[in-house]
Order: C-alpha cells, then sequence, then structure tokens
C-alpha cells in the first residue's frame, strides 16, 4: 500500500464511519418514537448503554436524533458522510445555546444563519470545542440584540458533578454561572492564602493544595453555622467606573450588568469602590452587613420561606424590595426572603415584589406568565380565602 492509498483508504473509511453514525442516530430516534426503551422500563440513553454502547455515545446519539427534523441542512450534510457524528453533536447543542440566550424565538432564517455559520466553522476545520466556543460567542451576540440572558448570568446553566475514581479520591467540576462563580474565587481567595510554617518559613502547600484545604475549610464552617438566620460571611469588592457607573466590575469574574450589581447589593457583605480611569479608587463605601441577624431573623418569622417557591427559609437570601444600589434601604419593610433561583428571576426574568398594605411581599408576575399581571401573595400566605387578602399596594 503506498502513501496515497493509505491515505485514500483512510478517507473512506471516516466517510464511512460517518454515514454509520448517521444512520444509527436516525435508529435511536426510530426507537423513541416508538417507545421501545420505555416499554423496557429505561430511558433511551440507559438501553442504548444495556445494548452496548459507552454511556456518552448513547447520549450523543440521542441528541443527535432529536435535531434530525428541528435542522435538516445539518442533517443532510450528515446524510452525506461529510461530518462526524462529534461535530453534527457540537453544532446541534450550539444551535440550542444560542436559541437559550435569546430574548425572543428564534425564527426559521436565524436558526439556518445560525447552523450555516458553524458549519462553516466545521469545513474551515474547527473541533467540536472551537464549535461550542463560536455557538456562545453567537448566543452572547443573540443575547445583546434581543434583551435575553448572557450566559454568563444563566443559573440555568449550573452544574457540579462530582465522583469517585479508581484511587477512592473525589473528583469535582463545576460551571458556575457569574454570582456564584465570584462567590466561590472570594472565599477561595481569602481561606486559601499562604500561611507561614510552625518554624515561621513560607508555606510549604502548593497552590492547588491550599485551594483543596480552603473548600475543605467552607465545608467546616457550612457545618458550624448554627444560626441560620446569621448575615453571609462572603465578602464581594465592586469596583465601579466613576464616569461609566455601568461598568461595574468584580475582581474575579469581570464585569457586571446593572441587574448583577442589585443581585449582588441585596445579600452580600458588599464594598463599593468608585475608580477612575486607572482603576485608582476615588472613594470607598463603608462595608455593609446588609440585612443583619436581628432584620434576617424577623424576615424568617415574617416569610416563613422562600415568598415565591417556598423553599426553607436557611436556603434564602435576602432580598432588597427597593433595591439597594438604587438607595434602597435596610428595614424590614423593604426586604424579604427569596432563594437563590428565586431570587434570580425577579432580578433577571421579570418578576417583581412589592410590599402591601398588609406589610407582606407580594410578588408580580411578568407578563408572559400572566398577561394581566395580578398581585400574587406572598408563599406562605396563599392559603388564605381571596375575599380576604387586602390590596396588594
Amino acid at each position: 500500500m503506498t502513501g496515497r492509498d493509505a491515505f485514500d483508504a483512510m478517507t473512506a473509511l471516516i466517510t464511512l464511519r460517518n454515514l454509520i453514525e448517521h444512520h444509527a442516530a436516525t435508529v435511536v430516534g426510530h426507537l423513541g418514537r416508538l417507545g421501545v426503551a420505555t416499554d423496557h422500563g429505561r430511558k433511551l440513553s440507559e438501553l442504548l448503554v444495556v445494548m452496548g454502547l459507552a454511556p456518552a455515545v448513547a447520549s450523543r446519539f440521542v441528541r443527535i436524533a432529536g435535531t434530525r427534523t428541528t435542522l435538516p441542512t445539518l442533517s443532510a450534510h450528515a446524510a452525506d458522510g461529510a461530518i462526524s457524528a462529534e461535530h453534527v453533536d457540537a453544532i446541534g447543542q450550539g444551535i440550542e445555546h444560542i436559541a437559550k440566550r435569546s430574548g425572543e424565538p428564534i425564527d426559521e432564517l436565524a436558526r439556518l444563519n445560525s447552523v450555516t455559520d458553524l458549519l462553516s466553522q466545521f469545513f474551515s476545520g474547527a473541533t467540536p470545542a472551537e464549535i461550542g466556543k463560536r455557538a456562545r460567542s453567537l448566543g452572547n451576540k443573540q443575547s445583546a440584540e434581543t434583551g435575553g440572558l448572557p450566559a454568563a448570568e444563566d443559573r440555568d446553566l449550573n452544574a457540579l458533578t462530582h465522583g469517585v475514581d479508581t484511587d477512592g479520591r473525589l473528583q469535582v467540576r463545576a460551571d458556575l454561572n457569574t454570582e456564584v462563580g465570584e462567590k466561590f474565587s472570594a472565599a477561595m481567595e481569602e481561606l486559601a492564602a499562604p500561611r507561614p510554617e510552625p518554624d515561621g518559613s513560607p508555606d510549604a502547600r502548593s497552590t492547588d493544595r491550599r485551594q483543596a484545604d480552603a473548600l475543605e475549610a467552607l465545608l467546616d464552617i457550612a457545618a458550624r453555622s448554627g444560626d441560620v438566620a446569621a448575615a453571609p460571611r462572603h465578602q464581594v469588592l465592586i469596583s465601579v467606573p466613576a464616569d461609566t457607573p455601568d461598568l461595574a466590575e468584580l475582581p474575579f469574574m469581570g464585569s457586571i450588568t446593572g441587574s448583577m450589581l442589585r443581585t449582588l447589593t441585596c445579600d452580600a457583605t458588599a464594598t463599593v469602590a468608585i475608580v477612575d480611569g486607572e482603576q485608582v479608587p476615588m472613594e470607598m463605601s463603608r462595608d455593609k452587613r446588609l440585612f443583619p441577624p436581628h432584620l434576617r431573623k424577623a424576615l424568617h418569622k415574617r416569610d416563613q420561606c422562600c415568598i415565591k417557591c417556598g423553599v426553607s427559609a436557611s436556603r434564602c437570601q435576602g432580598h432588597h424590595i427597593a433595591h439597594w444600589a438604587d438607595g434602597g434601604i435596610t428595614v424590614l419593610d423593604n426586604g424579604c426572603l427569596l432563594c437563590p433561583s428565586c431570587h434570580a428571576d425577579v432580578h433577571h426574568n421579570g418578576w417583581e415584589v412589592i410590599m402591601g398594605h398588609d406589610r407582606h411581599p407580594w410578588l408580580i408576575p411578568p407578563a408572559a406568565v400572566d398577561p394581566q399581571r395580578r398581585p400574587i401573595p406572598a408563599y406562605n400566605r396563599r392559603s388564605l380565602n381571596l375575599d380576604n387578602l387586602p390590596a396588594a399596594a
């Protein structure tokens, strides 16, 4: 076999592999449509694993099967054997990511343009990871143009996975949004700082070891926190340019939006630094421990739980109804309890909180949830008869 023969043979084998995987994904779609996995009491991906596929391959086939009808251009290229299953999956996931970033539904033309863009990346030699990176860039652009939520601030993308390896050690991987990432980075910065050895010599621990020790310290702090109404311990430094206050920054996570600034100053120990063009502080605010213990206990007594979803008060944050960043004061009548997810809904997804004449918080849903935007009482007061509910505001 000559070099040319070997090259041609490999090219044919790659095309054949692509065709086989395309047809495999097609049959997976039929398995799902016919309910074969359900008949066996399994998920479709579980059935494929039992049939001999690796879990990652099974999941990829299920995802590709779901894009065959919605992305016909992509499917046509796969049917020609021109593109691998890994690239098909990367493009399919990329289109889904772009759609999630958009503030309005993606029409067929916009979807086709995105598919064409990502396909051009593939034909230019991009790897699946590079296609994913391009999709994130397109998603951020779509978010900016349509008023959607940037990926960096989307709590729904948050993920933390962990598992024990063959050595009996725990492997942890996290994918966090700006707010949670900043809290984690700030805690690591403080707790992982080098400390001298007993004899005065420099800290002998590596950076990785110090960060692992810091994580253990965080777990110990959480385990010893007996007072669930205590104010949060983390420290957040917010730099706000004097000339462009809408370009506030965090030291670890970078630039933040105005809505994220309001979120962070709702329930954290916040220091706001006003800086000039050279990042030199012009003015430093006094540290403000927002919702101190006595007010948090009052919030726990009045609200009892997250006012939106009812999750335990011990897992809630204090929310300023009139935002602290806008001059809202820290008093009982300007606060309520929200779990982190519902807190994000208020700051990003159109929900509003108002204080009623009954001195209890009420929720105003976005028009997409209720076109009339009728007030909803706090979770712990929804069992009251509607005839007895006071006016909201």
